[in-house]
């Protein structure tokens, strides 16, 4: 297998897995679902053993004309940034596989392709380098999930589907109006061309308030979160963990391939109002979580708080540029946006798949209908624990490295902001633990909770690998580290040269 189809298979490969699922019918729906899932994986392993760290280019480049008349291509390539995320998004679509083996058995065919399909297009999102290739992945990426939570969701959940795709497209139509306009200008629907073009100051701040619609709403940032709890509510475990562990990094991902190099004179005017909108989702979104009685919404906040640290460590460039004179402290704050997101998928993927094995066995989510659990289920126990204790940033475990890299950046641009991020460490660990108390301590609360048997080794497998994972790395954090550093200063370099014409 040569270098050059890497990118290709890794996209390819699970959708036309995919395809072959829903042939295959339900009886062989499972195991075909996971010999896919784990090839895809193998197949993403040699863009990491094969990654250059040492070079900010593109790697594993594959370009190919597609639309010549509009300068369109099939262009694929992965940075120290994006080929993290593609490994994260394959290994993680294996546990959902696992996770889903005994419990879907409403056309599990159907829910299996749906997920394959899935992974496939979200790594045609990392790996895209034409932005109208990148748009096309990043809308097509709605179907599949419109149809997990409208088919195998809760009550609610044509509700749910509708708000979901909704607040999606609706974000994404400014962004593709957005790119038609570069396009106009450039020539190119390229994104490195987008990278080096010049534009002026209105039609900057204009395209980066088109990219904070979409990509807000993808994070989802304050005040655009709102369709995210009730998606997760809604959605069927695997819904919720693809969600939270990887669909909410695109938005992520996107500010730093669109909006610092693109527009970075307009990001530097409007980075106040992105610290403004993070700070407020970390702060004031936990203490929203404080007050949830669902443990699927509870967490759900707790993504939007720990997002929020994210949008805060990538907009902090300029800040610190102002109050120290150099953009050394913001390479370190993007380094610990880019392992929150890492760190963030491992753990709250983990969580829902714990809220998961707990529904699965009473049928509910509701914390008041559990108490005790402990006494009844300790190895699930533990498990939950120690996914709870990385939750809230605990030294050792992955939740801990990215928190405090974004915190010890945030000092070099100011005290408070400082101060307001590291709330999260207090809040954090209040609304964590009151759940972990309600629902696993203390006497057993009923007849039910007292019957509960604890993790099969199916359960276990998965809990098991996860927990590894966040052990690793909080623990040992510095491969991740290395892989992204050149790409992100690269993309400080970017996010600090002025496109403005005439400017050097």
């Amino acid at each position: 297998m040569e270098a050059w189809a890497l990118l290709s298979l890794v996209i390819w490969l699970p959708i036309i897995g995919g395809l072959i699922v829903l042939v295959a019918g339900d009886k062989l729906a499972r195991p075909a679902a996971l010999i896919f899932s784990v090839l895809t994986f193998l197949v993403s392993i040699p863009l990491w053993t094969g990654f250059d760290p040492g070079t900010y280019q593109m790697q594993f480049e594959e370009r190919y004309v597609w639309i010549s008349s509009f300068n369109i291509y099939y262009h694929l390539g992965v940075d120290g940034i994006s080929m993290p995320l593609i490994l994260l998004n394959t290994f993680i679509t294996i546990l959902i596989v696992v996770a889903g083996w005994e419990v879907i058995k409403k056309k599990p065919a159907q829910y299996m392709a749906a997920f394959l399909m899935m992974e496939g297009i979200i790594n045609g999102v990392f790996a895209a380098q034409d932005s109208m290739l990148f748009y096309i992945f990043f809308e097509a990426m709605l179907i599949p999930m419109f149809l997990v939570i409208g088919v195998w969701g809760g009550v609610n959940r044509v509700y749910a589907t509708i708000k979901f795709f909704l607040y999606t497209f609706f974000g994404s139509v400014f962004m593709l109006i957005s790119l038609i306009y570069m396009y106009n200008k450039a020539g190119s629907f390229a994104i490195a061309d987008l990278h080096n073009m010049e534009l002026g100051m209105t039609a900057q701040i204009l395209i980066f308030l088109s990219f904070l619609i979409a990509f807000g709403v993808k994070v989802p940032m304050w005040p655009v979160h709102t369709w995210l709890p009730d998606a997760h509510v809604e959605a069927p475990t695997g819904g919720s963990v693809i969600l939270a562990a990887i669909m909410l990094k695109i938005g992520g991902y996107g500010f730093l391939r669109f909006s610092l190099p693109v527009v970075p004179d307009a990001a530097r005017e409007l980075t106040w109002l992105v610290i403004f909108m993070s700070l407020t989702a970390v702060v004031y979104i936990g203490f929203v979580a404080l007050v949830q009685r669902d443990m699927k919404k509870l967490v759900a906040y707790s993504s939007i708080a720990h997002m929020g640290f994210v949008t805060l460590g990538f907009f902090l460039v300029y800040a610190i540029y102002d109050n120290t004179g150099n953009y050394e402290g913001g390479v370190l704050a993007i380094q610990g946006g880019m392992v929150q997101m890492v760190s963030h998928g491992f753990i709250s993927g983990a969580l829902f798949l714990c809220i998961g094995v707990l529904y699965d066995r009473m049928h509910t989510r509701e914390i008041s209908a559990y108490g005790g659990v402990a006494n009844t289920m300790p190895v699930f126990t533990a498990f939950f624990v120690l996914f709870a204790m990385a939750n809230t940033g605990l030294p050792g475990t992955s939740g801990f490295v990215g928190e405090f890299m974004v915190i010890l950046a945030s000092f070099k641009a100011s005290f408070w902001i400082a101060f307001l991020a590291a709330t999260t460490l207090i809040v954090g660990a209040a609304y964590t633990l009151w759940l972990v108390k309600r629902v696993l301590f203390g006497g057993v609360a009923n007849e039910e909770v007292a019957l509960l048997q604890d993790v099969n080794k199916r359960e276990f497998g998965f809990l098991a690998i996860l927990a590894f994972a966040v052990l690793l790395l909080g623990l040992w954090p510095q491969p991740l580290t290395n892989v992204m550093e050149v790409t992100i200063e690269r993309i400080v370099e970017l996010a600090t040269q002025s496109k403005l014409p005439g400017v050097d």
